[in-house]
């Protein structure tokens, strides 16, 4: 079973390194537009796209990443006063009763909704460049996909945390 968990967690780690490096052609196609439109007053068709197409993979990609290493903003006024069961409890239940069943449901449909767009050749319809929107749409997928795995794996935690003896494994055993 740990394999399996560690595996994920590599999984969710390779997409956000990936998330990371998506940042650099971003910066390239921002800096390049800046340049074209200011200073030779031809701005490009394509750098709108370009630049909400690779914040939303950056941020997509990136946030089983964030979930793996505890870096989801969490209301702590009262969180950061339980015990360890008691945070493996609350853990559980938000990851069973919200997170889960909200997370799969969201999965399943943008997997149907980036099908829908590749099966009908859809274009953005945002610019002149006007390109295909289904690699964005399975970046969509991808990245609510693996943040429910990933969030499975850390359910996991939280319920083996709950049974130690001492209640003193952490869920989140990265951050």
């Amino acid at each position: 079973m740990n394999k399996i968990l560690e595996t994920i967690d590599r999984l969710s780690t390779n997409l956000g390194v990936l998330a990371a490096w998506i940042v650099l052609p971003l910066i390239v196609a921002t800096v390049y537009e800046v340049t074209s439109r200011y200073l030779f007053n031809a701005p490009t068709i394509w750098a709108y796209e370009i630049g909400y197409m690779a914040t939303g993979a950056n941020f997509l990609l990136g946030s089983a990443f964030a979930l793996r290493e505890g870096s989801h903003i969490r209301i702590d006024v009262l969180y950061m006063h339980f015990s360890p069961r008691t945070k493996a409890l609350v853990d559980v239940l938000g990851y069973l009763f919200l997170f889960l069943p909200v997370g799969i449901w969201l999965s399943y449909r943008l997997g149907e909704y980036a099908l829908e767009a590749y099966l009908s050749n859809q274009r953005s319809g945002e610019s002149a460049w006007n390109p295909v929107i289904w690699p964005f749409r399975l970046i969509f997928f991808i990245g609510f996909t693996v943040l429910s795995i990933q969030a499975t794996v850390e359910c996991i935690r939280a319920i083996k945390s709950l049974f130690t003896r001492s209640g003193s494994e952490t869920v989140n055993h990265h951050g």
